[in-house]
């Protein structure tokens, strides 16, 4: 299965905190942000690289997964 850069998987975050702002007082982030969130952690702790998409969650993969069939949709590049 194909790697994830750190640099992705921050941008798939940011994609996700974007679409699912922070809420409460505790100011909790979304669902799918946090659950990248945790991969992310490790590879700063491990101070990996990349990151391969079987290390994934389930809850993980599927933001993922989302992530990138928006991001590489036709209409990604021409949102206002």
């Amino acid at each position: 299965m194909p790697d994830i850069s750190i640099t992705e998987l921050e941008a798939a975050i940011n994609f996700w905190r974007n679409r699912s702002p922070s809420h409460g007082d505790e100011m909790t982030l979304g669902a799918e942000a946090s659950a990248l969130s945790k991969p992310y952690a490790q590879m700063i702790v491990q101070r990996r690289n990349f990151i391969d998409l079987t290390e994934l969650d389930k809850q993980a993969l599927d933001a993922w997964q989302v992530f990138i069939a928006v991001s590489s949709s036709p209409e990604a590049g021409n949102a206002s």
